[in-house]
């Protein structure tokens, strides 16, 4: 059974960094995508970004494109969301999720694939993301 340990929340002020991180395990395959959803209070969940382990290629929210960026660290089973330039809107609590692709899913649609998925193999705890001066 896939396991998410995820750390790495704050509080920072609008313009900061933080960088968040899943430790995964339990993983029965080579074809995941592992990324992060946040929730802030009285909204709907939202995709932040995700990666691909049969590639590595990398998804991203337009609401984070050019801000926040994925990666892995494979030693490590570590999956980093480095956040960058913050802004008040992204106060949330983040989770990290995992979820096996199926070979039909075609590399271009990894992402929206995983944002549309309700059935994930794993959930991290959530960590909270404060952006406030």
């Amino acid at each position: 059974q896939v396991q998410l340990v995820e750390s790495g929340g704050g509080l920072v002020q609008p313009g900061g960094s933080l960088r968040l991180s899943c430790a995964a395990s339990g993983f029965t395959s080579d074809d995941y995508a592992i990324g992060w959803f946040r929730q802030a209070p009285g909204k709907e969940r939202e995709g932040v970004s995700c990666i691909s382990t049969r590639d590595d290629n990398t998804y991203y929210a337009d609401s984070v494109k050019g801000r926040f960026t994925i990666s892995r660290d494979n030693a490590k089973n570590t999956v980093y969301l480095q956040m960058n330039s913050l802004k008040r809107e992204d106060t949330a609590v983040y989770y990290c999720a995992a979820l096996r692709l199926p070979s039909f899913v075609h590399t271009s649609f990894v992402g929206i694939y995983f944002f549309g998925r309700t059935d994930f193999d794993s959930w991290g705890q959530g960590t909270q993301v404060t952006v406030s001066s």
